[in-house]
């Protein structure tokens, strides 16, 4: 039996969620008879994908299950998922074919998003269409490539955060530095390059993203966080970042007038003070709680504060919303 954290309105509640093949069954009952509404968005974690293309093809069988299964029970759905190794490869893989071939030429962060979002859900939805058809059930799967607008003027520009593909000896480190690229020494292990992580501001393909649902269709939207694009009059131009996915599956849950956020990750309890003797297992908790475990620093900025962020955002969005951060199933 796995716990999850239910975040609502006024307060949290713990339910269980039993294993992959049941994951949701029939209604689930909330506080004081509420009963969980019909548009969900799932935003599924690196676990929920693996790492490698054998690896993914094996856990796309089981996220496929997971999502079929709110489907079966009557729920509209909206997918979008991590891609932090996946578009690491693709950069470092077309990148290095460029050192190569001097006819070819590096590839920028944009696209090697934009063909993560290409095969990681063409593999998605041809597994969840797979399962839903095993079980009857004929419903269009489709996956949008989603650009998502961020703002220039972001801090995160100032500060660049996440590591992007293999480590470098010191030659190749100048080359990137020379290249305005952000460095950074591990020491003992070489050098790596860091990108920014903006916050999402607005999805491009929304409009799309609605008309799917509201014709009751399965959609996979916004992959790794969606492709960061800065405005410039009608152009769209994309920009060296990543965008927390956890974020911009807020945003579409927002956007899309969803009624429940539902976050997997690695994490089977969330803890606060972690390591420590006084740890704690959160259970029921309220919104101002959460506000003031975020403002304590119990969640780690790379990890669970996006989740936590993304999740009491969506709820405080309008009255009778939830969020759940739970376990990924296997």
């Amino acid at each position: 039996m796995i716990y999850a954290l239910f975040f609502l309105q006024e307060s949290l509640k713990i339910l269980p969620i039993l294993t992959h093949s049941c994951m949701i069954k029939g209604r689930i009952l909330l506080a004081g008879g509420y009963t969980m509404k019909k548009r969900v968005v799932v935003a599924l974690g690196h676990r929920a994908l693996g790492t490698t293309l054998p690896e993914q093809l094996e856990a796309v069988k089981k996220s496929a299950k997971v999502i079929a299964d709110l489907i079966q029970n009557g729920y509209q759905v909206a997918i979008t998922h991590s891609n932090a190794p996946q578009v690491g490869m693709i950069h470092t893989a077309l990148n290095e074919f460029a050192k190569q071939h001097e006819d070819y030429t590096a590839a920028p962060m944009c696209i090697c998003s934009a063909m993560s979002q290409g095969y990681i859900g063409y593999d998605l939805q041809n597994n969840i269409r797979e399962e839903l058809l095993d079980r009857g059930i004929f419903r269009t799967v489709s996956t949008v490539l989603t650009s998502v607008v961020v703002d220039p003027y972001d801090e995160a520009f100032y500060t660049p955060t996440k590591v992007l593909g293999r480590y470098l000896n010191a030659e190749e480190a100048n080359l990137e530095r020379k290249k305005g690229n952000y460095i950074v020494e591990e020491p003992g292990k070489g050098f790596r390059r860091i990108v920014s992580a903006p916050n999402p501001v607005s999805i491009v393909e929304i409009d799309a993203i609605k008309a799917l649902l509201d014709a009751d269709q399965v959609v996979i939207a916004c992959g790794g966080g969606g492709i960061p694009v800065l405005e410039q009059d009608n152009h769209l131009k994309g920009a060296s970042a990543v965008i927390e996915k956890d974020l911009t599956a807020g945003k579409m849950a927002e956007e899309t007038d969803a009624d429940m956020l539902i976050i997997l990750t690695s994490v089977e309890k969330v803890k606060i003070h972690m390591g420590r003797a006084d740890e704690k297992d959160l259970g029921e908790i309220t919104v101002e709680q959460a506000k003031k475990y975020m403002e304590e620093g119990h969640f780690g900025v790379y990890n669970m504060l996006p989740k936590f962020n993304a999740s009491v955002n969506f709820v405080e969005g309008r009255e009778g919303r939830s969020a759940l951060i739970t376990l990924t199933i296997n």
